[in-house]
């Protein structure tokens, strides 16, 4: 390990969190004219979050008033939402905004700023968003390293004691990071991270604008557990990618040798739109967000495989509360909770 990555920890997400990211939406070329229902989304994933860690906004000023509306009319309160000036073109910020690792000598954040370039250049324009980590890391008071490499937050997945999942249909393609060797790519992950052991799987699932995120497939539940997208159906578009990342997993060891755990994970029932960029939407149960004591979980209006899915993640998150967010407006651009938000983990003293 080099004495980087001895200095800083990439903390897991059900540590403890003072606060969540999210970037408000605001282009009215997106969402096939249903932006107006999206503040109504967004409000509910706000109210969602609210009670059990602050909610931080990246927005334009100009659109201060109105998401302040559509906060009120989800019931968020308002000592619990701070508005930041931080104009977005989007709005993915696990992906665009800063990832927070812990300075484990002082016990404080540092702000890990990322090249962004809109999942291989498909979606511009991306230079607000890729300005959002520096913003993010100003707004806390923060440090902010920085890294030349091409990385979005929903492409990698950790477990908080060195061992981090990605895929090869993201972090390897020449959209990226052309120049980039795996080794290479694999040292700064470790350095920048503190990461010691990095897992490869393949291809992500049908209609991923993203290549192929992590965060729709595969997610870690504690620190040797996950919970995996399984498809049963062969005729499925998604069942070889899969089927080949569920194999792989049994070869998936923690940082000391021992077996992790891995738990199978519904898919919803397909979600198509005609007309659409997209012939079928990236819906994921394993889009969720760990916010300290709750989950906040999509869900797509599919009352017996949502039910199944928020039981199965009931029972691998005990003693957390488990909230169904209906997530189909999100899906409808290649998102769902997960990929709107990020957290913040919360300063804690050296032992």
């Amino acid at each position: 390990m080099t004495s980087q990555e001895n200095q800083v920890r990439w903390p897991a997400e059900w540590e403890p969190q003072e606060a969540v990211w999210l970037s408000w939406p605001h282009r009215g070329d997106l969402w096939k004219g249903c932006l107006e229902k999206l503040d109504g989304v967004y409000g509910n994933v706000c109210a969602a979050i609210a009670p059990h860690a602050r909610v931080h906004i990246n927005a334009a000023q100009i659109l201060h008033p109105s998401i302040t509306v559509a906060l009120e009319r989800a019931g968020v309160a308002h000592d619990r939402v701070t508005l930041f000036d931080h104009p977005t073109n989007d709005v993915w910020c696990r992906d665009h905004g800063a990832i927070f690792v812990r300075d484990l000598e002082t016990g404080g954040l540092q702000a890990l700023d990322w090249q962004f370039n809109a999942w291989g250049g498909k979606f511009p324009p991306w230079d607000l968003d890729n300005r959002i980590p520096e913003l993010m890391a100003k707004a806390v008071g923060v440090s902010v390293v920085h890294s030349d490499m091409i990385l979005e937050g929903g492409a990698i997945e950790g477990n908080g004691e060195g061992l981090l999942l990605t895929t090869e249909a993201v972090l390897l393609n020449p959209n990226r990071n052309p120049d980039w060797s795996r080794q290479e790519i694999e040292n700064e992950l470790r350095t920048k991270l503190g990461v010691r052991q990095i897992f490869w799987l393949g291809r992500g699932i049908e209609g991923d604008d993203t290549d192929g995120h992590i965060d729709d497939m595969v997610r870690f539940v504690n620190s040797s557990a996950v919970v995996s997208i399984t498809e049963p159906d062969s005729s499925s578009p998604h069942y070889w990618a899969l089927a080949e990342n569920n194999e792989r997993l049994q070869d998936l060891r923690t940082v000391d040798g021992s077996r992790v755990e891995v738990v199978p994970l519904p898919m919803p029932e397909p979600i198509r739109m005609a007309d659409w960029r997209l012939e079928q939407l990236p819906a994921s149960y394993a889009n969720f967000l760990i916010v300290n004591d709750a989950v906040i979980v999509p869900i797509f209006c599919q009352e017996h495989l949502d039910d199944r899915a928020l039981g199965i993640l009931r029972e691998v998150f005990p003693g957390k509360q488990v909230i169904g967010v209906d997530a189909r407006l999100l899906a409808l651009e290649g998102g769902a909770i997960h990929c709107i938000t990020q957290q913040q983990p919360m300063v804690l003293p050296v032992a």
